[in-house]
């Protein structure tokens, strides 16, 4: 998944849960930092300082607030976001948000199956997969 882009991270971001698993998996093997984006987590259940989006509907009509410490993502760090599934591109669209939010530059969104409905998403986040939908 790493591969998919010419510019290497610093720090892989993956959401929960899914994501966390590739995403980690693809920080290891490229030698580099992971985060975890956690899902509606009360940055209230400790003292790190937080940042938070509410995401656009996803494939389901919610909207999630994701978010991570503050800390784990910094000024200067190159940013790839992993997950396993584009759908809507909802997460990606926030991961991208909170990784500016954080003064961090984002390189884009790999996944494993682009089934974006949002075609301009490709182009604009920028999204790679391994596999398209309509390959399946």
């Amino acid at each position: 998944m790493g591969s998919l882009y010419d510019v290497t991270p610093t720090v892989v971001v993956g959401p929960v849960s899914r994501g966390a698993l590739v995403g980690a998996l693809t920080a290891a093997a490229l030698g580099v930092g992971f985060v975890e984006m956690r899902k509606n987590q009360a940055p209230a259940t400790d003292s790190d300082r937080w940042v938070q989006r509410t995401t656009a509907p996803d494939y389901r009509d919610r909207h999630v607030v994701f978010g991570f410490r503050r800390d784990l993502v910094r000024a200067g760090d190159r940013v790839l976001l992993v997950d396993d599934w584009a759908d809507t591109g909802a997460t990606a669209v926030t991961a991208r948000q909170l990784v500016e939010d954080s003064g961090a530059q984002w390189i884009g969104a790999a996944c494993i199956v682009d089934a974006l409905t949002d075609a301009r998403l490709r182009h604009d986040l920028p999204l790679r997969a391994l596999l398209n939908i309509r390959t399946l």
